[in-house]
């Protein structure tokens, strides 16, 4: 009888041991998720509605940038692309909404230079968020308000702003 007491005891031991394990280990992940995406992390689980969904969507698009051969630019480039900055900054005192037009294809051809995919704005987005998270949310202001502008729906202020983000 006192075997039995011991096995048991011992197999509710184990199973505890296990809990807190995997208790700690998730822990661990939403921490490790939270620090390395910030605003994102609340924004992925307010999408998802679900935090494991939402974790687990992080995960993926951090296996999914890992795969990609994202680059810095060489020297050239910058200085290219950031004449064409100056250039946009520039034409955006003569016409804002041609200006925003102008800037928002410019980083996506920034982005394309860089290795990121760019055809889905989203999933361009979701890559983003991986290495800059913190630039990730004023990417997607500024070419909401670049679409807005298309349709002929954003003020002189929303322009302003999305040329700031």
């Amino acid at each position: 009888m006192s075997n039995v007491i011991l096995v048991v005891a011992a197999v509710i031991i184990i199973a505890v041991l296990v809990g807190l394990a995997f208790w700690y280990s998730g822990r661990k992940r939403t921490e490790e998720l939270r620090d390395r995406f910030g605003p994102e992390y609340e924004r992925a689980v307010a999408d998802k509605g679900d935090t494991g969904r939402a974790e687990a969507d992080l995960a993926a698009r951090q296996k999914r940038v890992a795969a990609l051969h994202i680059r810095t630019l060489d020297p050239e480039e910058r200085r290219r692309f950031a004449d064409e900055w100056r250039s946009v900054q520039a034409h955006f005192v003569d016409d804002p909404p041609a200006a925003v037009g102008e800037a928002d294809r410019l980083v996506g051809r920034v982005m394309e230079a860089r290795g990121y995919p760019v055809g889905d704005f989203e999933q361009r987005a979701a890559d983003v968020s991986v290495d800059h998270p913190g630039v990730v949310d004023h990417y997607r202001s500024a070419h909401g308000v670049a679409l807005r502008q298309e349709r002929g729906d954003a003020s002189t202020e929303d322009l302003r702003q999305a040329m700031v983000d």
